[in-house]
């Protein structure tokens, strides 16, 4: 009597790899840098024009926080770090 070998199951496993959610970029108040100069740095950086420059400048002063950019890790990574260059209190983080 011959037993035939057991059959091999290849089952991937149940994982469902996320989308990389996109990330974003944020800018914190702080007790240092004056409204002018952070809606410069705005424009400078990311090119925005001074009206959504002045905006997002005083979501960061009236809120505490302002979301200035979104896009992948490395995008954000890269805003973060220049925008500290320029002495900015900034973040990033996955976007909820």
């Amino acid at each position: 009597m011959s037993i035939a070998p057991a059959e091999q199951q290849t089952s991937e496993p149940d994982v469902v790899e996320a989308v990389d959610t996109p990330w974003i970029t944020l800018v914190w108040n702080d007790p240092v840098n004056l409204m002018s100069y952070v809606t410069w740095v705005f424009q400078t950086h990311f090119g925005y024009p001074k009206q959504q420059a002045e905006k997002l400048m005083m979501d960061v002063h009236l809120k505490g926080r302002a979301v200035v950019a979104h896009g992948p890790k490395e995008q954000m990574e890269a805003d973060t770090e220049a925008l500290q260059g320029y002495g900015l209190w900034a973040t990033f983080q996955k976007d909820a």
